[in-house]
């Protein structure tokens, strides 16, 4: 498609908010607004979040960060009793790359629906993707087979990290012996995987491996949570949500060690989290969105005023 003006983009993220909004009210799910600042945060070492501070002479000042996601204050409320919601809003994310499909501020889509797991919400996508025209071919398959297909390593027989980081030497991958497991294996996922996902298809990708840490449930050596891509572009991440109280301690303790130790951990979350009743959350970016329905190839391209 030719390049948009920027009143063109406009209309069509604005219909493309409106078409978002009326999918979910028909399916009864509450649309809340959630704050962009936060005092503390779902601890996540991957992830740089931006910093600030309230300054107050009578009651002091507080560390603030911007939401790199919602995800904080989605779970409180439906650890209250909240029924489905969802949220269009402004995230931010630091030491991030810059190119054609990263921008430090973007805008994200979360529906977390009530009594769904990770399968039920890959069929809500489907037909959420459908509802707003984009009705791509589907192609669902694990990790492991993607890894398999496309890098011809099996994940089941490289649990060992000594093990994965011979598999990459191999493959002609510079690893170094402190890299983790996550490490190796997204190396190998980014240079095998991403690049060789079939065009103009939803791919889901289904089961990543435990050692990636995150707070989706676990099914042995894998977690149930899926990534969307389309166009080798990452567009949409889900969890079948955890709510065991001693996995997220574990979840919190790993993460926690890898955190800078000035970062404030939202700990109280722990707790509300165990209250979470079954549910499934999505992820997704509605930048890289628009760019997919429209065919525009950088970001830049939907964004009144991108970073750089």
């Amino acid at each position: 498609m030719t390049k948009m003006n920027k009143i063109e983009i406009s209309k069509k993220r604005s219909m493309l908010y409106a078409d978002i909004r009326s999918f979910f009210q028909k399916k009864d799910y509450l649309e809340v607004f959630t704050p962009i600042l936060t005092e503390a945060l779902v601890p996540e070492h991957t992830i740089q979040t931006f910093a600030t501070s309230f300054e107050n002479e009578f009651s002091g000042n507080k560390n603030l960060y911007l939401i790199p996601s919602p995800e904080v204050y989605i779970k409180k409320l439906l650890s209250e009793g909240f029924p489905s919601l969802f949220e269009i809003t402004k995230c931010f994310r630091n030491s991030e790359q810059l190119g054609v499909i990263h921008n430090p501020e973007f805008t994200m889509l979360e529906y977390y629906t009530l009594n769904y797991d990770e399968n039920d919400s890959l069929n809500l996508t489907k037909e959420m993707l459908k509802f707003l025209n984009i009705d791509y071919p589907v192609l669902k398959m694990s990790v492991r087979d993607a890894v398999l297909k496309y890098s011809e390593l099996d994940l089941d027989k490289l649990q060992d990290c000594n093990e994965l980081r011979k598999a990459a030497e191999k493959l002609n991958l510079l690893v170094s012996v402190n890299d983790e497991w996550d490490d190796v294996f997204n190396m190998i996922f980014c240079t095998y995987v991403e690049t060789a996902l079939p065009a103009n298809t939803l791919v889901f990708l289904t089961d990543y491996p435990r050692q990636v840490r995150c707070l989706a449930k676990r099914n042995g050596n894998y977690l149930r949570r899926w990534e969307l891509y389309v166009n080798s572009i990452e567009l949409a991440n889900c969890f079948y949500e955890e709510n065991e109280i001693n996995l997220i301690k574990d979840y919190y303790s790993a993460e926690k060690s890898k955190i800078k130790p000035e970062k404030r951990i939202d700990e109280n979350l722990i707790n509300e989290m165990s209250l979470l009743p079954k549910c499934s959350g999505v992820a997704m970016g509605l930048d890289r969105l628009l760019m997919i329905k429209y065919g525009l190839k950088d970001i830049k391209e939907v964004l009144l005023f991108p970073y750089n």
